[in-house]
């Protein structure tokens, strides 16, 4: 394979170290296991910035920088500086004229004198007017030369950056190659309007005129979105003047393009780039608040990069409905913020490609979800940070590896059937693959297996149980601080009951006004139920009929509460809510606890609440059950409740 090496071009650092996909993984299940969801998860992640040591900047510090650099720019002047200099230099020709005619007793010295009192205090008005006078001084004529000349580069560079340093000579030779640059520019936008436009042609023009040009733009569109950002400035700077001021410099502008040849190829290029990016701010006033003046040019400058760092800081916020890194210009945070954080961007970009692509993210009708992969990733998680709370000499055995749904060996075989959880009898295997003609000689012999060489050990049967954990999805987890612990939990068991006992049959059921099953991929995603009422007697029937399903299975009946039950299902489906509880609800539970008493199932409740009422009822429910009480703050919910499923194991 042949390899080639060229220049660097610019994208991302080759060098940079891989970041670790897991780990932001990671980072986002503390947010999940903390109550949050998926898409807020993602979020915040993206907003702090990759973990792990990886120094690459979050929106949030981006966001910062590009607040700060707002700030200054809106700090950095006045937008009449070209005004005002253009005022100053036009005095200091009147002034200059007046001297040299004072000392002259003639009527034609009295006579000027009478025309230069006569001027308009309109500056533009007034430098038209003497734009036909016969200066006697040579020195005004010069001072007033200077002031067309400041006008015809600001005014200029106000509309291509750079071309106030490319006149800063009276070449009129200049000036011409400027006219035709416009005329060959508007040229080619009409031919790309008609779809005749070329590459080649925008490179020829580029080969032409490329001082022209400090920004190297690269393809007509690139040059489009230069020129139509600066000519959006130039008409934000003129919106946020006073109405005098705005007339003032507007008649200038005008006076200054007609003099300079310039005003049809101007009006062409100015209809062009309106038509081409009508998207753009191009009337919004903006308020500058720095005290020194600007000159035209710095001005739109200015707020150019205003108006950038103005999107760019809507788009870092990302707090819009459906907001995606990709509505993040590149080229807006490489003009505001520099090369670096296009490649923090960029990163930022693949964390979320790539939890997709690995299969941990996935968008569904628009809505982010976590696939069963990453949610078996976070139960994993949950659980170890239970069995880490855990006394390991009191509790038990609970973290061995070699636990799971087979008994003792008891010395014999059979053939692997499909679902067998038992392990491989490996020398059985083998010699079945040799019997069967499998042997292939040679340097190196080897043995072909087909699926019905493979045999298991068989194993002592083990019981299994029939688990249902009935968390309390209501309002009132989530205002007293309670849901994000009860979810954690709910995680932890599953990925318990998956890993150590696979043989158990467990179900989650949630319940508010409603009861309903929880699949183990919507866990973690999961969130409370703004709605009134705790329908504990729906979701006692529901685990009724999962325990009734599973006859042969020893039940296991685990409740998370905060509160006694307000609500219960009536006989057309719908359900009824009343606080305080009315004595039907209260009754129709309790007849749900005494159907569970008799299918042979505790209930252990875990009471995350102190209510006097709340007590009251579990304690009622621990008389008829014979199933015990737990009170444990919430913090410690999920070592509760893991430790007292795995205490009705080992009692079994």
């Amino acid at each position: 394979m042949a390899f080639r090496y060229g220049e660097y071009h610019d994208g991302p650092d080759p060098l940079a170290p891989p970041y670790d996909v897991r780990a932001a993984l990671d980072e986002m299940g503390d947010a999940i296991l903390s109550g949050s969801t998926p898409v807020h998860a993602l979020r915040d992640l993206l907003k702090r910035g990759l973990p792990g040591g990886q120094d690459r900047r979050g929106l949030d510090d981006m966001l910062k920088e590009v607040r700060r650099r707002r700030r200054d720019l809106r700090e950095r002047g006045r937008l009449d500086g070209t005004l005002e200099r253009a005022r100053a230099l036009l005095d200091k020709a009147i002034g200059q004229e007046r001297a040299e005619l004072f000392p002259d007793p003639s009527d034609e010295a009295r006579l000027r004198e009478s025309e230069l009192d006569a001027l308009p205090e309109d500056t533009a008005s007034a430098i038209q007017e003497l734009s036909s006078y016969e200066w006697r001084s040579a020195a005004a004529r010069q001072t007033f030369e200077e002031l067309r000349d400041l006008l015809r580069r600001e005014v200029l560079d106000s509309q291509f950056r750079g071309l106030r340093d490319a006149l800063a000579n009276p070449d009129p030779a200049a000036m011409e190659r400027v006219r035709q640059m416009m005329s060959d520019l508007n040229d080619m936008l009409d031919r790309d309007s008609r779809g005749e436009h070329t590459q080649d042609d925008f490179d020829n023009f580029m080969a032409k005129y490329e001082d022209l040009f400090p920004e190297k733009p690269r393809t007509l569109d690139e040059l489009v979105d230069i020129l139509a950002r600066r000519a959006a400035a130039t008409q934000r700077m003129l919106a946020s003047m006073t109405p005098r001021q705005r007339e003032e410099l507007g008649n200038l502008i005008n006076q200054t393009l007609d003099q300079a040849g310039l005003s049809d190829q101007m009006r062409r290029l100015g209809e062009a780039l309106y038509a081409r990016r009508p998207d753009l701010a191009w009337n919004a006033p903006e308020r500058l608040t720095g005290e020194e003046p600007l000159a035209m040019g710095d001005a739109v400058t200015a707020l150019e990069e205003l108006a950038d760092l103005t999107q760019l800081e809507t788009a870092l916020r990302q707090d819009y409905p459906g907001a995606r890194l990709d509505d993040i210009d590149e080229a807006a945070v490489r003009r505001a913020l520099g090369r670096s954080a296009v490649d923090d961007l960029e990163a930022l970009k693949r964390i979320e490609r790539e939890l997709e692509e690995q299969g941990y993210l996935l968008r569904r009708r628009g809505k982010l979800e976590l696939t069963p992969k990453a949610v078996r990733r976070l139960g994993e998680t949950a659980l170890r940070r239970v069995f880490a709370s855990l006394d390991g000499g009191r509790r038990g055995d609970h973290d061995q590896h070699d636990a799971g749904s087979a008994g003792e060996l008891t010395g014999s075989s059979r053939p692997w059937r499909f679902g067998d959880e038992q392990p491989i009898d490996v020398v059985r295997t083998l010699v079945n693959g040799v019997r069967g003609g499998g042997v292939s000689l040679g340097e190196r012999p080897k043995v072909r297996l087909t699926v019905d060489d493979f045999e298991v050990a068989e194993t002592e049967r083990r019981s299994a149980a029939a688990v249902c954990l009935l968390v309390d999805l209501s309002y009132s987890m989530a205002l007293r601080g309670t849901w994000a612990a009860a979810k954690q939990t709910a995680l932890a068991l599953q990925a318990l009951v998956a890993s150590k006992f696979p043989q158990d049959a467990v179900q989650i059921v949630g319940f508010s006004n409603y009861a309903r099953v929880l699949q183990p991929d919507e866990l973690a995603g999961l969130d409370w139920d703004m709605v009134q009422g705790t329908n504990l007697h729906h979701a006692l029937l529901i685990a009724g009929r999962h325990l009734d399903r599973h006859p042969d299975f020893e039940p296991v009946v685990l409740v998370v509460t905060d509160g006694e039950p307000t609500a219960h299902l009536m006989r057309d489906g719908r359900s009824a809510f009343e606080w305080p509880p009315s004595h039907e609800t209260l009754e129709l539970t309790l007849a749900e606890v005494d159907k569970m008493t008799r299918r042979r199932a505790t209930i252990n409740i875990f009471m995350l609440a102190a209510d006097d009422r709340l007590k009251e009822f579990v304690d009622e429910v621990a008389r008829r059950n014979g199933g015990r009480v737990f009170s444990p703050d919430a913090e410690r919910l999920g070592e509760y409740v893991v430790s007292d499923f795995l205490r009705l194991r080992r009692s079994r």
